[in-house]
């Protein structure tokens, strides 16, 4: 979705109080940051094992087909 569709769906009202609620926030701590930084850089190179199995896809919608 881009800018222009964001717009259409939400409305410029909806986006300005967004953006005054996000400025409220305080800043992330370093701690917070440290985490975030390699799921945000490069999340493709996470492996499996990072992820957790709750994050994984069931076999249905992933394309895999059960054999009997």
């Amino acid at each position: 979705m881009n800018r222009a569709e964001r717009r259409a769906l939400l409305g410029d009202e909806m986006i300005e109080y967004i953006h005054r609620r996000v400025a409220e926030a305080p800043p992330p701590d370093a701690e917070l940051i440290a985490a975030l930084r390699p799921i945000l850089t490069n999340p493709a190179r996470r492996q499996r094992s990072e992820v957790g199995p709750e994050h994984s896809m069931p076999a249905a919608a992933s394309g895999a087909v059960e054999t009997e």
